[in-house]
This record gives structure tokens, sequence and C-alpha cells, in this order.
């Protein structure tokens, strides 16, 4: 597609920039005479085609040049995937406001602190209406995996705009906050235009389970467990936490929080009243070794496999303050999320052979999710009666399903607008349409480097990961055509010993003869010489493609 035309007066240009296609790096840029409102900044964890990266990130370029233009960031939840970019934009601009509930704010304050940036905020809680610019919002109680997540009706003069955030409708949540459905329905009778709905379980048949239903289970593995108890979630998800300390209360075991954010986040749930922790269970991390193992249970991050969070550290045996002995036990407390399913493999099988026992989603209902299932999400097109839809936050099949679910409830499927990351879609005078695209790629952090990654570098890492690496080096005399040293050849990440390429030597001296004698022979001709002659012969004796690197050096 191409990209849009012109913006319209009283025209809202709605681009999410990520989280379309994806389960993660949510972010979405509403415009309105000439004014942007960002909803969510999320990062995205790397899959393992992305050898190196730390976090992927939306692409800012949309709105870099037009910062000045940003009325506020409005967050709708805790997550990682929706405030961890949030200090790479305002390492741009600083003084962006940022908007979202009491422990939405106080999660991300405390990143950026470690970014030392001092952000502007603004606490809303639900029923609250702000005028941020020409949009005006309405916040509103959703149920989800971490308290005070909020969704907004956003009014403008174009339409009325219903965004869920993550959201599920959980009769029984553990803080007894639901999902305010009674707003849901005065909006639909109010008119909603355009309602941006969450796709991550749209494929699920029937009603996502309870969280209440997580705490016997974990009391009753707690009871089984002979030795310690290492449990592994997210560090956002304050439900879960509570239930691991309620269990362990319930069979008289100490827990200690792991990583650097577990201990952040629990500790800044805790002061705000989000984590209740029963009298002596919690202990610290240095003072756990006083307990014997069958007391000990360790409330860590890695459920993900990522290399380098605590879990991965545990079954790599290199973790400073913890390990694992047989019989001991691990729990794996969280969804696994798309991409991420060898990686957890793997350290299931780790963690096995040091002799732990692995309980996991697959084996036990130790985590339940904490996205609407296609029964909750039918509940909420039957109240809201859109006449527009735009899911959102999921892989393609999610919402395409997410689209299906909607027509089925009467919505025409004309009116489904299935987008992908840097789609536009534009509504004026309550209809919508996509009106383009605009460039939208991934932004990588490795490091401290943040976009100099490209895609041609990270294919060149998966090379040298899986190819191997064979470098050659030359001098010569290109007046009197003459090779003074080498060719020389170094191998790495190949099986084959380097006494195999004494065969193609000849040839690639002969190559780089051929060259000189031809007369005006430039550093590059001669390079592209050795790497042809050196690639065919590999690819056709080896059956391998390495990265080649040649070097002449003239003298």
């Amino acid at each position: 597609m191409n990209e849009p035309a012109k913006l319209a007066k009283d025209t809202v240009r709605i681009v999410p920039l990520g989280g379309l296609g994806e389960v993660g790096r949510n972010m979405t840029v509403f415009e309105l005479n000439g004014k942007l409102l960002v909803i969510d900044c999320g990062v995205l964890f790397p899959e393992e085609s992305q050898p190196g990266v730390d976090l992927i990130l939306p692409d800012f370029e949309y709105i870099e040049d037009r910062l000045d233009d940003i009325e506020a960031i409005v967050l709708t939840h805790g997550h990682e995937d929706h405030i961890g970019a949030v200090p790479y934009l305002l390492r741009l601009k600083k003084d962006i406001p940022i908007i979202g509930s009491r422990l939405t704010l106080a999660f991300v304050e405390a990143k950026l602190s470690e970014h030392r940036i001092k952000p502007f905020t603004h606490e809303v809680v639900e029923g609250d209406i702000e005028q941020i610019g020409p949009f005006e919002l309405e916040f509103v109680a959703v149920n989800h995996s971490i308290p005070d997540a909020l969704a907004a009706m956003i009014r403008t003069v174009a339409g009325n705009i219903l965004i869920t955030g993550d959201f599920k409708m959980d009769q029984l949540p553990l803080d007894r906050r639901i999902t305010d459905l009674r707003s849901f329905g005065r909006f639909g009778d109010e008119g909603v235009d355009l309602f941006m709905v969450d796709s991550t379980n749209a494929e699920v048949p029937g009603f996502t389970t309870h969280e209440v239903e997580i705490g016997p289970v974990l009391r009753q593995v707690f009871g089984q467990a002979s030795g310690q108890i290492v449990v592994a979630s997210f560090s956002s998800h304050v439900h879960r936490v509570q239930q691991v300390l309620d269990a362990a209360a319930a069979n008289d075991r100490v827990v200690a929080f792991v990583g650097r954010s577990m201990v952040r986040n629990m500790g800044l749930a805790a002061e705000l009243g989000y984590l209740e922790i029963p009298d002596g269970v919690v202990v610290d991390l240095k003072k756990i070794g006083n307990y014997p193992p069958e007391k000990r249970v360790f409330m860590s991050t890695g459920s993900q496999g990522e290399p380098m969070a605590v879990l991965s550290r545990i079954a790599n045996q290199n973790h400073p303050k913890l390990s694992l002995e047989p019989g001991d036990t691990v729990v794996f407390a969280s969804s696994l999320i798309p991409g991420n399913e060898n990686s957890v493999f793997r350290l299931i099988n780790s963690l096995m052979r040091l002799g732990a026992k692995v309980i996991h989603q697959g084996n036990a209902r130790v985590h339940v999710s904490g996205h609407a299932s296609a029964g909750e999400l039918l509940y909420c097109y039957n109240t809201v009666e859109p006449a527009y839809v735009m899911p959102i936050h999921g892989e393609i099949r999610h919402l395409v399903a997410n689209g299906a679910l909607a027509v089925k409830t009467g919505v025409p499927a004309k009116n489904i607008m299935l987008c992908e990351d840097g789609f536009v879609v534009d509504l004026h005078d309550g209809k919508a349409r996509i009106a383009g695209r605009v460039p939208c790629g991934y932004v990588y952090v490795d490091g401290s480097s943040v976009g100099d990654i490209t895609e041609a570098e990270l294919k060149d890492r998966r090379i040298l990961g899986e190819e191997g690496f064979i470098a050659l080096f030359a001098v010569v005399d290109t007046k009197k055509k003459q090779i003074l040293s080498g060719p020389h050849i170094q191998a790495r990440g190949m099986a084959e010993e380097e006494s195999v390429f004494e065969e193609i030597l000849p040839s690639v001296e002969q190559a780089l003869q051929e060259t000189l004698d031809e007369g005006g022979a430039d550093n590059y001709r001669m390079q592209q010489a050795i790497r042809r002659t050196i690639g065919r012969w590999v690819s056709r004796k080896l059956r391998r493609r390495p990265m080649i690197i040649p070097t002449v050096v003239e003298v």
C-alpha cells in the first residue's frame, strides 16, 4: 500500500507502530488536527533468529520529527510489552506527559529512574475523564493478570473509539476488580464507532479460567514438594506472586524474591497495597540460607528461557546464590510466549537433567491467561455493538480470529479493519477506512546500541552461528603483479580440520594471480576473486555457506 494522503481536518488517524502481527511492543498513535496521542509503548522480546538482541522496540520514525505534537503517552497497564519502550521514547523528549494508573506509573517510574529520566506523570483511576488536547478520554476498569489495568473510551469530533488494552472477564479476580461491562454497555448506547479489541486469546474457545483456581494447585504442589521450590513468572505478575506467597504461608515456607526486576516490582506492589505479604513469609535472599531446603521458596524471573534471567542461570549452574539439588521443584507459573517455545523446552530439559521436578502448564494448572477468550469477546461485541472493529494485540492468526468473532455478532465483514504494524486507519464522521501504510520496521536494542543493528547484520550473525567463518589473507605487489605471501586460510565454527582447505588453496592462488595479470586490479576485485573461488568450493565440497572474509594487502 502507498503512504496515506495528508490528513483531513476533523479526522482521526490511527497508526499502530507495534503489537499487530506479533505478541509484544504494543504502541498505537492517534492523530487529530495536528496533535498526537500515544497509547502504550512496549517492547518485544527477541526470538532465536535474532541472536545478540536484547529487546525490540516500536519504530519511532513516524513520530520522531513530531515529538512536540505529542500531548501524552497513555499506558493501559504495567506489563513490559506495554511500558518497556517508554524510556527509549523519552530519551528523544523527556517532558512528554505519562498518564496511567497508580501501579502502572510506579512500575514505569522505577524503570525510568534506571535511565536517569524523571518523568512528568499524571495518575488516573477508573471513572476519570481527562481532556488531552483534542481527545477526551474516559478510563474504565478492566481485569487482567496485573492490577490496575484500564481501557479507554476516546471521544473525538471524528467519532468514538473504545480501546480495551489487555483484558479478560474473570468474575472471581483476586483483587475483586472486574471488567466494567456496565460502562462498556453505556458506551455502546452512546455509540462506539471503532472498537479496538485485544486479540491474544481469540482462537481459544469458551472462557478464560479464573485466577483463583491457581491457588489450590500451588498449595498442593508446595505440600508435596520435599526440597527447595523455585517459581518462575513475569516480574510484574502481582496476582501470581500473591498466590505463591499464600501457598508458601499455608505450607510453612518462606519466600525470597530473586532477580532485580522481581525485587523492585514486588517491593513497589507491597508498598502501594497491591500485594499482601503474610507475616514472616518474605525473607531476604541473603538470609534464606538460614532455613532448611524444605522450607525455601524462590520467586524468580526467567520463565521464558531468557539467557541472562535467573532461571537460566540456575539451570546453567552459574547463579552466585542459588543452586538446585535432585528432588527440588521448579514451577513455571506463566504463559508460553509464541516464539519462545524452543528456549523454554531446552530450559526445562536442563532443569530436569539436574534432578529437578518441573511443573508447567502442560502437566498442571499453574497458569491461567490474562486475556479474554472467544466467549468473552463475543459478550463484548454484543454489549458494545460497534460500527467498526480493529483487532489489536496479537499475531495475524489472532487478529483474523478476532475479526471473525465480530462478524458472527453482526458487524459487517467490510467494517473489520484487519491491519498490521504501520497500517493507517482514518476515522471521519464515524466511518473508518484503511488509508495506507507507513514504514514500520523493528528497532533492535543490542547492549547500549539502539537501532544500529540491521536485518543484514542479523543475517550475518545467523550465518556465523549456523555456517561458520572463513578468513583468507594475502599480500600482493600490484606493480610487479606478484603474490608475496599467502593465500593463508583460517576457519572457525566448522567441523572440518583446516588441512581440508589445502585442496582449494592452489585454485585460490591461481584466481588471485589471474586477477593481477589482467592489470588494473583493485583491492575489491581481488577480494571478490578469492571469495568466489572459495565459496563455490565450500558449497560443492562441504555443503556449507559460511561467511567468507578475504583480506588483500597491497605493498
